[in-house]
């Protein structure tokens, strides 16, 4: 299968990729040719200006993919301007949790409807705003690329270059006086490298529609900190003044997967791999 990823030489980018190479598919990734990426010549390479619609047409031509993957579309706008430029028999968006307005636990993908959704064209909306109007563009104006959204939740891992559980485990070792306002809400994860796997299993399956991805469980800040307390024996220091958490003002929210379960992908559990990351990261500040 001939696929084109837009978004590929970064994150769990990278691990679609690789995924996506394992698989045995061909794979072209476009992108500014601004990064570098370890591929080598297991891939070919476009450069392109995502939001020109005159550069993906002249960079595409008359290149027709089985399916497309993007990670890079945050608006309705970014969907028009690629599917109108490429041929593909499918597209997979990267989406997100942002979608649900009313967070909390369990949340299937019932929870936003994109096709009831009013659609609203143009770019520069706040984050979950403009992955509903994607999602929006994408299921109301081009069903027939038979198109799937892939909705995630946090993404961490080692190679989370936003550091933000990063941050929990290294202010608490150096007894750096946090701001945390959510200690005791229940947060939904998965991690990089499976994200990036899901992305091309979904690449290569026929359902259309919209899928929630997550490893299966929650975990609260506090149980983070104190997980890195007993390691450690340092004492986690708070303070209304002190640096502010990178998940402050998050709800208890987790994602139902049995959709994506029926469909014949299975999900490692949270607490499988969320404490040896942490006893990772304490390592390394350590």
């Amino acid at each position: 299968m001939k696929v084109l990823v837009l978004g590929g030489t970064r994150y769990f980018g990278i691990h679609m990729v690789d995924s996506l190479l394992d698989r045995g598919h061909t794979v072209t990734i476009a992108t500014r040719g601004r990064r570098r990426d370890m591929f080598g010549d297991r891939v070919e390479r476009l450069v392109i200006e995502r939001t020109d619609p005159d550069s993906l047409k002249a960079a595409l031509g008359k290149r027709r993919f089985d399916a497309a993957c993007d990670n890079l579309s945050f608006c309705s706008d970014d969907v028009k301007i690629l599917l109108d430029s490429v041929d593909c028999g499918r597209y997979v968006m990267t989406s997100s949790a942002a979608v649900y307005t009313d967070m909390r636990l369990d949340m299937s993908e019932r929870g936003f409807d994109p096709l009831s959704y009013r659609l609203r064209w143009g770019t520069g909306l706040e984050y979950g705003e403009g992955k509903r109007q994607a999602e929006s563009a994408l299921f109301q104006r081009y069903p027939e690329f038979k198109p799937a959204a892939v909705r995630f939740p946090y993404v961490i891992g080692e190679d989370d270059y936003t550091g933000r559980l990063l941050f929990y485990v290294e202010n608490t070792v150096k007894g750096i006086p946090m701001n945390i306002d959510n200690p005791d809400e229940q947060l939904a994860f998965v991690r990089s490298d499976e994200a990036g796997d899901f992305l091309a299993w979904t690449a290569g399956q026929k359902f259309t529609g919209t899928v929630n991805t997550a490893s299966k469980g929650t975990i609260s800040l506090r149980e983070v900190i104190s997980h890195v307390e007993d390691k450690t024996g340092e004492k986690a220091a708070f303070s209304r003044s002190g640096l502010d958490g990178p998940f402050n003002g998050q709800k208890s929210f987790s994602l139902d997967v049995s959709l994506a379960e029926s469909l014949g992908y299975r999900f490692t559990s949270l607490d499988e791999w969320i404490y040896g990351l942490l006893d990772k990261f304490i390592g390394e500040i350590k």
